[in-house]
Order: C-alpha cells, then structure tokens, then sequence
C-alpha cells in the first residue's frame, strides 16, 4: 500500500470511553508523496490531566481552543475521504476515533495498516519498537514529539523505510486489513442526570475540571456514584 492517510491523535488518556482527544494530525500520502496535510486542537471540554501536558506540551488553554470533537471528526473525515490509515499503534487512534464517531452517529470504518505490528515482525532484534527509537534506528529527520501533526508524519517516513527494506521478503505485512473495534453507542447525559449532579456538586462544594453537559450518560452515572460514595447524598 502506497496510498494513505497517515494520522496520529493526542488525548488526555488511554480510555476511549472515558478519556478525550485533544489534538489530530493527518498526513495525506499518495503513490508514496506527502500531498496534504491536516491538524486541529479539539476542546475536550475539560482541563488537560498535568501528565498529559507534560508529555504533549498541550495546555488546557491550548486544547479548549480547539474546535468541537464532531467538526474535528467531520473534517477529519473530509480530508480522509475512503482512504486507508496508517499510525504506530493505530488500534490506539481508531478506537478512539471509532467510539467518538458511534457516539455522534457517524459511521465510521476504515482499513489499515500498523507500522509498530510491522516493525514487530521484521525488526524483532531491536529492543524497543517505540516510534522514537525506530525513527532513530533509521535516522529519520521527521521525528515524534508526542504531537499529532509530528508523529503522524513520522509514522508515514518509518513506513517508507519499513517498506522498501522489507516488502519484496513479506510483502502481506504491506496490506491494508481491517480495522476492527466494536463499540456501544453512549448517549449524551439526560436532563434528570445534569440537574442532580449540579445540585449535588454545589452541595458538597465540589468543583470539576470538565464541563457536566460533555458528559455521557454513563460517565455521568459513574460521577454520580463516586461523589455519593465519597462525600454522601444530599440531605433534604
């Protein structure tokens, strides 16, 4: 496969059905040659976990000056347009990208290719298969930074390296597959749930670093538990 988007998503954890994307880079590859490129911020509509905007660089500020997950999504999905995808790790960005998509009701399913699956496979001897230290392996320029736009770019130039020193010996690690990750639809948090749990927060004096009305009906639901089980029901 010559013929790609490559793409990378910054996030604020490892949970796709928790955690949120703060950043998505893209890079449009044809017969083998960078022809377009996407990036956006996305407002995750909470604070950014300090460990994630040590890791990325990305402030709160910086993320809440994106635009919503559907227009990043919907756009995102423009630029892609039928295209395969390509990422290290890429199970990690299209759960991610699969579950916000479902809970939008978009339908989103795309083949792809995975450049850590490949590099398991054909650079076995390596100690690690990190996306830094195969782009250091092959002297890449283009180097990860744990920002979208530069690892999706490096994730593209490591495939380039991976596939003309090994497609000619396995040339099926070369093929686009489907990508499967099955998810259940959340639905947004319903009136009833919104009300208690502002009046519940403002009960306990209890202040959050995500906007309530983001929340999902069950990331509601668990909210709800953990403020009961840590500080009590309200007391009429």
């Amino acid at each position: 496969m010559n013929t790609y988007i490559a793409i990378d998503l910054e996030t604020t954890g490892i949970n796709p059905s928790k955690d949120r994307i703060i950043e998505i880079g893209a890079v449009k590859v044809a017969d083998g040659a960078i022809k377009d490129q996407f990036s956006t911020f996305v407002n995750p509509r909470m604070a950014v976990p300090l460990h994630i905007q040590e890791l990325t660089g990305i402030s709160t500020e910086m993320a809440q000056s994106g635009i919503e997950t559907h227009e990043a999504l919907a756009r995102l999905f423009e630029f892609a347009g039928e295209e395969s995808l390509l990422a290290h790790n890429i199970m990690f960005d299209y759960s991610f990208l699969r579950h916000k998509a479902v809970n939008l009701g978009i339908d989103f399913e795309r083949t792809g290719i995975d450049t850590l699956a490949i590099a398991r496979q054909t650079l076995s001897a390596l100690k690690s298969k990190r996306l830094v230290a195969l782009c250091d392996y092959y002297e890449i320029e283009s180097k990860p930074s744990h920002r979208a736009s530069d690892d999706a770019l490096a994730a593209h130039f490591l495939y380039q390296k991976l596939k003309s020193d090994f497609e000619a010996q396995a040339p099926e690690l070369f093929e686009a597959r489907q990508l499967i990750h099955k998810v259940k639809k959340q639905g947004p948090i319903t009136q009833k749930q919104k009300d208690y749990l502002n009046d519940l927060l403002k009960y306990h004096r209890i202040e959050i670093d995500m906007e309530v009305e983001s929340l999902t009906k069950n990331e509601a639901s668990r909210m709800i538990d953990k403020v009961i089980l840590e500080n009590g029901r309200m007391k009429r």
